[in-house]
């Protein structure tokens, strides 16, 4: 049920202009549906379904409808290996290879091609830290940006197609390649989350789907997020789409895929869910660790993993290698799983600095907001994420909406 947003200090009138703009978007046929979760305080004041799930079906979105949240996964990964950090499985300055030795005969990129690369040893070990932050060194195959990226696609590794074999030999295959640069040195997106969730199954001897379900998916109640969804859900999955050379929306993923059990569960982006199962993820974030008398995490470690890790306290674009985000880089820092808002001058938006997020490949998003006590969902099936600015708009349209 939805608060009245005057209770909570926001307006009724203003917040209609989050439709507007989400509206239009399904309106002229550049999104197939879109669902919207803002809360305030602990309470939902706004939560909007509109469009299709599958426009050729005549699909409604409803609050049930089952999204790919891709990368969306991260913040989930992380949260699940920081818990492990607080029962001292780790420390965060622990070497990947004390737990993954496939990793310590890792290699950087010193010059060549794909076909001959030439590499050298790095100039220090990739740590735990390392791989929460995407200071590794590692890349993703669909960068299209260097030769490595292209070793990544020839193994099956860090592009959109399902691999056919587990996330322990992903591993494998993973620390055979060369690293795009030493670890600590450059911020690239990255499979580092899927290195965390390895390190997750290691240090807990569970698999990634077991150790979420019994920690943190059943705990607080996410019931319909997972790595697939039950076959007999699948009235409610929703088809993957593309922007057309002629600006029309094709399917590139049927809604059937997503109740197929995936052999690689990705930590980095192999999650399926529904905007009211990570609204709940988030308010456990903005509760400092806790929801409805569930602890996943203390204050302090979440406070912790709100702040800017980047070395120097420098910003995404001071120390960012990759020209792809699922942030704006301006005025950004990165935390452990997070975006951080350093300096919201910089972002040129409406935001707080301090302001925590991250999104989805397929255009979702999510924020939470310590200043203004502010949580959002944004759930829609657009790939790739950059295809409209419409992250940016939502920022600016939900804080203006806030009158007290």
């Amino acid at each position: 049920m939805t608060t009245r947003p005057e209770d909570v200090g926001m307006s009724s009138e203003r917040l209609r202009r989050v439709e507007d703009v989400t509206h239009a978007y399904v309106d002229h046929g550049k999104l197939p549906g879109v669902q919207t979760l803002i809360s305030r305080r602990g309470e939902l004041v706004h939560h909007d379904c509109y469009g299709f799930t599958d426009v050729a079906a005549g699909t409604a979105v409803t609050p049930e409808s089952i999204y790919r949240i891709y990368s969306m996964t991260k913040p989930i990964t992380s949260v699940a290996l920081m818990m492990l950090f607080e029962e001292g499985r780790f420390l965060l300055e622990n070497p990947v290879h004390r737990f993954l030795p496939e990793f310590e005969a890792v290699q950087v990129w010193d010059g060549g091609t794909a076909d001959a690369p030439q590499t050298r040893p790095p100039s220090r070990p990739m740590t735990v830290h390392d791989v929460l932050t995407h200071l590794s060194g590692l890349t993703y195959g669909f960068h299209y940006q260097h030769p490595v990226d292209e070793l990544y696609r020839n193994n099956g590794l860090g592009d959109f197609s399902e691999p056919t074999f587990d996330l322990a030999e992903g591993m494998e295959r993973l620390a055979s390649l060369p690293l795009l640069q030493d670890p600590g040195t450059r911020w690239n997106y990255s499979m580092s989350t899927d290195v965390c969730g390895r390190l997750i199954e290691v240090l807990s001897g569970q698999s990634l789907d077991e150790y979420f379900r019994d920690r943190i998916l059943d705990p607080l109640g996410m019931r319909d997020t997972g790595f697939h969804a039950p076959e007999s859900e699948l009235d409610r999955c929703a088809p993957l789409y593309v922007k057309g050379g002629d600006g029309a929306l094709k399917v590139m993923a049927p809604s059937t895929s997503m109740v197929q059990p995936p052999k690689f569960q990705s930590g980095g982006g192999g999650l399926v869910g529904t905007g009211p199962d990570y609204l709940r993820f988030c308010h456990m974030l903005g509760n400092g660790g806790e929801l409805d008398g569930v602890r996943l995490l203390s204050p302090r470690t979440l406070s912790y993993m709100a702040r800017n890790h980047l070395p120097g306290g420098k910003l995404l674009n001071e120390v960012g290698q990759s020209t792809f985000s699922e942030a704006a880089m301006e005025g950004t820092g990165f935390g452990l799983g997070f975006s951080i808002i350093e300096d919201a001058a910089a972002l040129q938006n409406l935001a707080s600095e301090g302001e925590f997020a991250w999104g989805g490949a397929a255009s979702t998003a999510f924020w939470v907001d310590p200043v203004e006590d502010i949580c959002a969902v944004f759930m829609t099936q657009l790939l790739p994420s950059d295809t409209y600015p419409i992250r940016r708009q939502l920022r600016a349209v939900v804080l203006q909406s806030v009158i007290d």
